[in-house]
């Protein structure tokens, strides 16, 4: 197996664009990719392309992979779509990343795009649901943040975790992301308003849960034959895992973790050659705020029960010892479903790369990223690495 190296990456803004198409926002989203690679790279370098998307509103559901990569000027090549909820493109990485390091592929295409606020409430609430368990829960009227709402309340009548330090997930994400231009909700919120906010799903709050957004995101995984040519700086895709789970909640042992997750990661970190002290950020998928506390725990940053202190001591802030979510995470960036998983990459390729801008983290090396579809029936977890000598 060849060594893999994320060589580009780039996305759109998230957020609500009327006047943008699933094909305009991944053609955007390829070409700020393409605009990123230091030595350049033209379309007909790229062997594979493999496109996250859920289909939100029922759009393009057959063959949206070459329906997106076409308007990208990618002609001829395969083109395939991940369905995996909201870790389709987390899974369209590997899937990347498998194809390079077979050599199948010298260099890939790893994207994802949705379109999710042209609908009604009551239609983007059916296309969200259908990422759980569609007889028991959504037909039965749970809704997604009803499925969180369920984790949630029972991680804090088990631990000494309050509603409050779910607010403080938020004030910290929306402190990253008023630092990010590509934020969806890019501004700052006090822990006053993240505490008093309406209730959504008792114990989680409007505070406690992400936006609805359009986006795209795109990344380029080429093989150590090739990287020389296109960057003298590449970033190594050094571990990747993933798992799934049982898709319905009420089918699992417990609420308080989530075992793809943890599988996930386990497999990554084992791959990377590397522990959990060894990330230096990491980007998790926080889709409710119960779930960045959750992540804490399934990535092994720290002891169960114990995430609420790192949220306390500032670890996991911008100039903690762990930044988390130094992008603003799915609350304050956004969660294009089929586009967040690589959007997580190409933030870790910017930090790694020392291009974040204002939320750049002081001289790292390792970064995780870390997908979750549904409530937990599928995670991706990539750890990629700036090598300090090839």
């Amino acid at each position: 197996m060849r060594d893999v190296y994320v060589i580009g990456a780039g996305q759109t803004p998230f957020g609500a664009m009327p006047d943008e198409s699933y094909r305009s926002l991944f053609s955007s989203a390829f070409d700020e990719a393409v605009d990123s690679v230091p030595h350049g790279i033209d379309a007909d370098d790229v062997d594979e392309a493999v496109v996250g998307s859920l289909g939100v509103g029922g759009r393009q559901l057959g063959l949206s992979g070459p329906a997106a990569t076409e308007h990208a000027g990618l002609h001829g090549i395969p083109s395939s779509r991940i369905e995996n909820a909201c870790a389709a493109s987390g899974y369209s990485v590997r899937q990347a990343v498998q194809a390079v390091k077979s050599g199948m592929a010298d260099v890939a295409l790893a994207g994802g795009v949705e379109i999710m606020t042209d609908m009604s409430s009551d239609v983007t609430k059916y296309w969200l649901g259908v990422s759980g368990e569609t007889e028991w829960e959504r037909l039965t009227g749970t809704t997604f943040a009803g499925v969180y709402a369920q984790m949630a309340s029972t991680y804090l009548d088990t631990y000494e975790a309050t509603q409050e330090h779910l607010s403080m997930v938020a004030v910290k994400n929306h402190a990253n992301g008023a630092k990010n231009p590509n934020a969806h909700l890019g501004f700052e919120c006090s822990l006053e308003d993240a505490v008093s906010a309406p209730t959504v799903a008792d114990p989680l709050n409007l505070y406690h849960c992400c936006p609805t957004s359009d986006g795209a995101a795109v990344a380029l995984i080429a093989s150590e034959d090739v990287v020389d040519e296109y960057t003298d700086d590449p970033i190594r895709v050094a571990g990747v895992g993933a798992a799934s789970e049982r898709v319905g909640l009420f089918q699992r042992d417990e609420y308080t973790a989530i075992s793809s997750s943890e599988k996930a990661g386990e497999q990554a970190y084992e791959d990377a050659g590397i522990t959990p002290d060894d990330v230096d950020f990491a980007e998790v998928h926080d889709c409710f705020a119960i779930a960045e506390l959750l992540a804490y725990e399934d990535l092994g940053f720290c002891d169960r029960g114990e995430a609420y202190r790192l949220l306390e001591d500032g670890v996991t802030d911008l100039d903690g010892d762990l930044p988390v979510n130094a992008s603003g995470g799915l609350k304050s960036k956004g969660h294009p479903i089929g586009a967040t998983g690589a959007g997580q990459v190409a933030e870790a390729f910017k930090q790694l790369s020392g291009e974040a801008g204002d939320r750049q983290i002081e001289d790292p090396r390792y970064g995780l990223t870390h997908n979750v579809g549904g409530s937990g029936g599928a995670a991706v977890v990539h750890v990629l690495e700036r090598e300090v000598a090839r």
